[in-house]
């Protein structure tokens, strides 16, 4: 057997180690014994092989020829390395110390191939038992090693090497269940391992999306805890994390999967068909997620239920949830927004939309773009086809003559507040020339098709008010006939209060565990203007910079970092900014980055700076700073996060000739 490994490592030692270091540590290791019940055979066979080493190495002759040989191979290549011949009844003996010597996992394949049938076990022997013990912790350490260095799915099928091999030889119970509970350990980082592959890796990303089902299932549901392993809020955690990496058809599906019992799940599951449906512009998604949000029962989503209804063009019925569901403080909220209800029921939608809706898929990016849903031609199509408020049931008279189609966007004067082309809001007119804002007032109207009022229920007639989206929306869709009332309502709603959104409102919402509801806004304080710094001039080559100019040059340092470590190139040469060591520094970890197809998206942002020593040729400061980075995979998928935190860094510039580089830094104290 060829044991990769030589004499030096082997017996622990160093290629400085002199004869007498090489005797102590032989003694040392030899008085050593390894634990786990080896035979009295194998451990005669390590002690053999150690002294076999010892003896060449306190040789001087045979260990400068050895030494030599080792120079050649290296000499050779990457793909030579050097390896001790040993006799096959010193095998186990050798496998033991290739353990001990920290290389688990080519032990545990040179155990798993000498354990290979046909060979028979010799009478009486002991090589068995013990290889397959030596093969058992190979494992374990070799499965540890490639946990640490996030490698769970390779960690994870080497356990499961292990587990089969020991199952074969029947032997070594107690090994087998530890194996089992490394395995069972794993399951939470071979999921995230798995979900975070490409989208193309469809095999890996099913096994994962199966893992991921295991481990729910055994929890007993999202709410449940019925596994030991994990507290609550350590899934909640992982669950947070997993998310991310779903897409969104996944998400639809395993929500859909787990919600009998859980409306948690069941939760997700709306979110998720609403993001499906709001993005690929697929209202029939959007009206799954509605049906499901009424059939869960659940209270305070009627606010929920209002802004879907909205989505599907039921504009009083949104009105209507809206106004049963909305607490005061969101009441008050929505006020700011516009004093047309429509608007402020766009607003909570889009602010919904773009908050709790949206973020959290692997495969959707996407801006709550209301205005861009309502042109969609299948949205549109769709909402005419579900009209729930027919002409005849609204109690309009069809107009003689019916509107004349429109070659570009038949709503284009309903936009006129976005600064497109056609009148303003308060000269839009019906067909007839009327002034459809004035329909309230009798002395406008001349359209026989329309009542300014309807009757109550004495027989009464009633003042229609200006706000009733209802029935403002109705009469639209009178006029309008070839156009849906969802998309009439949002063109005025956009002309009314189409502006971003500053204000968060804090709608009541159910609180499933990886759902955090909303706090109620504070009001954003008064913007005061920033005080303007000079651009700096770069590269810094003033005798006695001043502390602005010194703030100028780390500020493009950092700058020019960022962008590198993000896979983009800098804007300034970084020659200009810092010296060969650091602009090698960085570079070197890009390709780091580079190789393994990740980047850096890093933020950070100077608030104080002090001078700590000046002199013609060197600055040293110390800067505090708001920092907070994430790494990126190849997918972009976030692969790791640091929050947002306070640093204080010491930086240390150098005069190069004429020009001040960044020479060193570190953190302060």
């Amino acid at each position: 057997m060829e044991l990769p490994i030589d004499h030096f490592r082997l017996l622990g030692v160093g290629p400085s180690t002199d004869a007498r270091g090489v005797l102590e540590m032989l003694q040392q290791r030899l008085d050593r014994l390894p634990e786990h019940g080896y035979s009295l055979e194998t451990l005669d066979a390590r002690g053999e092989l150690l002294r076999s080493s010892a003896d060449l190495l306190s040789d001087p002759a045979r260990r400068s020829r050895y030494e030599t040989d080792l120079t050649s191979l290296s000499a050779a290549g990457t793909n030579v390395i050097p390896a001790l011949d040993i006799p096959s009844s010193l095998e186990v003996g050798g496998l033991l110390l290739l353990l001990e010597a920290s290389q688990p996992l080519e032990c545990f394949e040179l155990a798993s191939r000498s354990l290979q049938p046909p060979r028979a076990p010799a009478l009486g022997s002991s090589r068995e038992a013990d290889l397959t013990l030596v093969a058992a912790h190979a494992c374990l350490a070799g499965a540890a090693d490639l946990q640490n260095q996030r490698l769970y799915e390779a960690a994870a099928q080497l356990l499961l090497q292990g587990q089969t091999l020991l199952q074969r030889m029947g032997l070594q119970p107690r090994l087998r269940q530890k194996l089992g509970e490394a395995l069972d350990g794993l399951a939470p980082y071979r999921v995230l391992d798995l979900l975070s592959r490409p989208l193309t890796a469809a095999t890996e990303r099913a096994e994962g999306l199966r893992l991921l089902d295991e481990l729910v299932q055994r929890r007993g549901g999202l709410e449940g805890g019925g596994d030991l392993r994990m507290s609550h809020d350590e899934f909640q955690t992982f669950f947070r994390q997993i998310r991310g990496f779903l897409t969104v058809q996944e998400q639809v599906d395993q929500f859909t999967a787990w919600a009998t019992g859980s409306a948690t799940a069941d939760f997700l599951a709306t979110t998720a068909l609403t993001a499906s449906g709001f993005v690929q512009r697929k209202p029939e998604r959007i009206e799954a997620a509605l049906s499901r949000l009424e059939a869960s029962s659940q209270s305070g989503t009627e606010t929920l239920m209002a802004a879907l209804q909205l989505l599907l063009g039921r504009v009083g019925q949104a009105q209507q949830s809206f106004l049963a569901g909305a607490s005061p403080e969101l009441l008050a909220w929505a006020a700011q927004q516009g004093e047309d209800p429509l608007v402020q029921l766009c607003a909570y939608a889009r602010d919904w939309l773009a908050r709790d809706v949206l973020p959290g898929y692997r495969d959707l990016e996407a801006d709550a773009d209301l205005e861009a849903y309502f042109a969609d031609r299948d949205v549109q199509m769709y909402i005419e086809r579900h009209d729930p408020a027919p002409r005849h049931q609204a109690g309009l008279a069809t107009p003689a003559v019916a509107p004349e189609p429109v070659a570009t966007n038949p709503f284009a004067s309903l936009l006129g507040g976005l600064g497109l082309q056609g009148p303003p809001p308060e000269a839009l007119l019906d067909d007839d020339g009327d002034d459809i804002d004035g329909l309230d007032d009798p002395a406008v109207d001349t359209d026989p098709g329309f009542d300014d009022g309807d009757l109550d229920a004495a027989g009464e007639q009633r003042q229609l008010w200006p706000w009733n989206v209802l029935d403002l929306g109705q009469r639209l869709h009178g006029l309008l006939r070839p156009q849906s009332i969802a998309l009439v309502a949002m063109g005025l709603g956009v002309l009314v209060g189409a502006a971003a959104l500053t204000v968060r409102q804090p709608w009541r919402q159910p609180r499933p565990i990886v759902v955090v509801p909303a706090q109620t806004p504070a009001p954003p304080p008064p913007a005061t203007p920033a005080a303007v710094r000079p651009s700096p001039q770069l590269p810094l080559t003033a005798a006695e910079p001043s502390e602005a100019e010194l703030r100028g040059l780390l500020e493009a340092w950092l700058s020019a970092k960022a962008s590198v470590l993000a896979g983009r190139s800098s804007a300034l040469p970084l020659a200009e900014l810092a010296r060969e060591t650091q602009v090698e520094r960085l570079e070197t970890e890009r390709r780091s980055d580079a190789s393994r197809g990740e980047t850096q998206t890093i933020e950070t942002r100077i608030t104080a700076l002090e001078v700590l020593q000046r002199s013609p040729s060197r600055i040293a400061l110390r800067a505090s700073l708001d920092y907070s980075d994430s790494r990126l995979g190849s997918g972009g998928a976030v692969l790791d996060r640091t929050p947002a935190t306070s640093l204080t860094n010491q930086y240390v510039f150098a005069r190069d000739g004429q020009t001040w580089r960044l020479v060193a830094y570190g953190r302060d104290g």
